[in-house]
């Protein structure tokens, strides 16, 4: 709760008023934040609402834990059905990659969930692990320096925040175990029943972040201090030439 207040107050994550759609797959990242979100909400010195969402892909998911779980502790929670599962059916090929087409599905239906639950701001469950794993996959594999915003303005205008990016992710492991809170694993997951291949370059990339951590014990320290402190100048950006 420390974490969460800091990353908070430094990013203007959260405002009075606000009125929060928490994307809860029922994964230990979601569900950390939901808890975690819904603690704030109650220590906060000022008010703001939030909503449960989780989005279906039409594959007959049975979420009656998840809704049972979030009724046990006062949350509201709200189920929003897509047909995600039938267009993926038409849109990807064969043995091609599935984890960008499934996130951009699944982030457009939040937002339009958002939209109808009246909700400003969409908050997602990434931590300290995906922004270091998604810099050095863009870095590696697509020639790009870019990571994951703890907040932004999405096309529609909803504001996404990122309230668990400065925690790591055996953190959150951590509090669902010791917490002994029933989790929703890669079972729930579409591209399970896809011909298609597994994701690499992720897999690739927290082995290569693992090892070197070993090396390096403070790597996610630096990570998110230099993730603050960007030279823009020193780069081949001839734009950004201080001549």
């Amino acid at each position: 709760m420390s974490k969460l207040g800091k990353t908070n107050a430094e990013f203007g994550l959260i405002e009075e008023g606000d009125s929060i759609l928490v994307a809860l797959s029922g994964g230990k990242d979601s569900l950390t934040m939901l808890h975690a979100l819904k603690e704030q909400q109650r220590r906060a010195p000022f008010k703001f609402g939030l909503i449960a969402v989780t989005v279906t892909y039409g594959m007959g998911e049975n979420y009656e834990k998840l809704q049972a779980h979030c009724n046990e502790y006062g949350i509201e929670h709200e189920i929003y059905n897509t047909n995600i599962y039938d267009i993926a059916e038409d849109k990807i090929r064969k043995n091609s990659s599935f984890c960008s087409f499934f996130s951009r599905m699944r982030r457009g239906s939040l937002y339009s969930a958002a939209e109808k639950f009246g909700c400003n701001k969409v908050a997602l469950g990434h931590h300290m692990d995906d922004a270091a794993e998604s810099f050095f996959m863009n870095f590696i594999y697509n020639g790009q320096l870019r990571s994951l915003a703890p907040k932004y303005r999405a096309d529609r205008g909803i504001v996404v925040i990122r309230p668990l990016i400065q925690m790591r992710e055996r953190q959150l492991e951590a509090f669902v175990r010791e917490n002994d809170i029933e989790t929703i694993g890669d079972e729930a997951c579409p591209s399970m029943r896809f011909d298609i291949k597994m994701p690499y370059a992720r897999a690739n990339t927290k082995k290569l972040l693992a090892n070197m951590e070993k090396e390096f014990p403070n790597l996610f320290v630096s990570l998110n201090a230099a993730f603050k402190n960007i030279s823009i100048e020193s780069f081949f950006d001839e734009k950004s030439f201080k001549v």
